[in-house]
């Protein structure tokens, strides 16, 4: 009886965390409405939880101290997804004309497989889809893709920032030719995403590329490092994402692989994949453009004026700097820049979808404006275009000390010159496909 009373509370408290997420929001039409696709719950809501906490506390931040962006106030609504494609789209339908009035001008998609799912239909809605380092690659190209943005380092810039930091640690990319390097991926549209450029690179620089899937969830991975042992590599790059991440660095440390020759990506590089694994993530290093810890100036403004207050939405004070926490601040920064970017033009009111790509495609955050909102060393210097959706194409590297992660490089530039042309290969490959006239950015204003 008491283990049926325990599992009827827990039910009743996701039911009431699910229900709270999907209460309306009071919205105005003088008020800038963000629809959320959040996963609170579910098997990603480990990194979740973590990513939408600094994202919020940065929005109530702007709300309240800041008082909005040039006094328009920000006005958003949870929808509870648990990461699934089916549920974002949901939520983008739902959402994209936005609330009560408030104009809806982007959308976090915060997920590789659901920009796919969206890409088309965010074009003809004229709603900018916005994936830090995530989404469609190609969608660099905003002549094509007028309405994504793969902001500050897609995964052709996130493989080459791998492979160049390992050309500085081996002593010159000439030291590249005849080293093995291995890539363990999620078997995935998102583990996929790299094999391109890893191709090109292992071109140009002579080493010898080898890819290795990982089924989701990647619960099990003995065959996986069986083979990685077996070839001996140099350096691997682990391309992982949830569960598959702790498992991946728990295997290789079983099967001799040392942990700081191991790189992990983006989505491989938080303290939920590195604590699951204990001891054998100690010297186990990732591509952060997004680094952990809460040293940062931005830390120290939403510590007093949120945290101290007790409005932050992080539950756990402990992950307050965390990677996921700091990528949720990241990303608000940069909307909260491009809103305020677009006011510029449309005056300062709300913005609406078309508005909102306008905006994106004029942001420009430089080192100044970086000092002046708290976020120098944290973010990028940033600034897209018509036909650079990107924009800033570096990161960091980190390394986990078995308690917490430390920067081991300041920022690592992709090879952009290398990495473009075979973008706008891919581009022009789905322009055809679709029909599609690219704009002409020589006159975008």
């Amino acid at each position: 009886m008491r283990r049926i009373f325990k599992t009827t509370i827990l039910a009743s408290t996701l039911a009431l965390t699910s229900l709270s997420a999907a209460l309306p929001a009071l919205a105005s039409a003088d008020e800038q409405f963000i629809p959320l696709p959040t996963y609170r719950v579910g098997p990603y809501a480990s990194s979740g939880t973590l990513w939408w906490a600094g994202l919020l506390d940065y929005l109530r931040y702007v709300n309240e101290v800041e008082g909005g962006i040039n006094g328009v106030k920000l006005v958003w609504q949870e929808c509870e997804t648990e990461w699934s494609t089916d549920r974002i789209v949901e939520c983008y339908e739902r959402y994209k004309n936005g609330k009560d009035g408030a104009p809806t001008a982007f959308f976090f998609t915060h997920s590789t497989p659901a920009s796919y799912a969206l890409i088309e239909k965010a074009a003809v809605d004229k709603i900018p889809l916005i994936d830090a380092a995530g989404g469609r690659t190609e969608s660099t190209d905003g002549s094509v893709f007028p309405y994504a943005f793969p902001l500050l380092l897609n995964y052709y810039s996130q493989a080459s920032v791998g492979i160049n930091y390992i050309a500085a640690k081996e002593g010159g990319f000439d030291k590249l030719k005849g080293k093995k390097i291995v890539t363990v991926y999620h078997d995935s549209a998102y583990g996929r995403e790299t094999q391109g450029p890893m191709e090109l690179l292992a071109k140009k620089y002579g080493f010898e590329n080898i890819q290795i899937p990982v089924a989701d969830p990647g619960n099990e991975q003995s065959p996986q490092w069986r083979q990685v042992r077996q070839a001996q590599p140099d350096w691997v790059f682990l391309r992982t994402w949830g569960v598959s991440t702790p498992v991946g660095i728990k295997t290789a440390a079983r099967f001799g692989i040392p942990a700081d020759r191991i790189i992990g990506d983006v989505w491989a590089g938080s303290e939920a994949d590195v604590i699951p694994a204990g001891d054998a993530a100690k010297g186990y290093q990732a591509i952060a453009p997004f680094p952990g810890g809460a040293q940062f100036e931005i830390h120290k403004r939403l510590k007093e004026h949120i945290l101290d207050k007790g409005k932050s939405d992080l539950k756990d004070p402990k992950f307050f700097g965390s990677v996921y926490y700091n990528i949720g601040l990241i990303n608000a920064a940069t909307a909260v820049e491009a809103l305020r970017t677009g006011q510029k033009k449309f005056g300062n009111r709300p913005l609406n979808g078309e508005e909102g790509r306008w905006a994106f495609e004029h942001l420009d955050i430089t080192d100044a404006r970086l000092d002046e909102i708290g976020f120098t060393g944290l973010l990028q210097k940033i600034k897209l275009s018509c036909n650079e959706h990107e924009g800033g194409g570096a990161a960091r590297l980190q390394q986990w000390d078995g308690a917490k992660w430390n920067l081991v490089t300041d920022w690592v530039q992709a090879d952009r010159a290398t990495l473009r042309p075979l973008i706008d290969a891919k581009s022009a490959a789905y322009a055809t496909e679709k029909a599609i006239t690219p704009r002409d950015c020589g006159n975008e204003v």
